[in-house]
């Protein structure tokens, strides 16, 4: 399991500012469709260099429980980048959704993160 969320934290590290990514996408691209809730549980531990706060559900929905406090860290994270809301909350991901072909070739995803 811990490879995997390496590879999730890989692939996390790597969303530019300003873009957000779903837990589905991130599954899917890692060829592992059915685990965006090991997404989750792995964003739930991120050390902190992760850039979690650029992961939101599919609907583009902040995750409750990202900040331990109640209020939405989140969202204020990505709104410092430039991300905007839709007026019931969720993110516009029609603008700001990082889409599967920006994502890095294969081969650059598997490079460590040291290199």
């Amino acid at each position: 399991m811990s490879g995997f969320f390496e590879a999730i934290y890989r692939l996390v590290r790597q969303v530019p500012p300003g873009k957000v990514v779903s837990y589905g996408q991130i599954a899917l691209y890692l060829g592992r469709p059915r685990a965006s809730r090991i997404v989750g549980c792995a964003m739930h531990a991120a050390p902190g260099d992760v850039p979690c706060h650029r992961v939101v559900n599919r609907e583009g929905r902040t995750a409750p429980a990202f900040s331990v406090t109640g209020t939405d860290l989140q969202r204020l994270f990505l709104e410092e980048e430039g991300v905007r809301f839709l007026p019931d909350g969720r993110v516009d991901m029609e603008r700001f959704a990082w889409k599967l072909e920006d994502f890095p070739k294969a081969s650059e995803h598997s490079k460590k993160s040291s290199e």
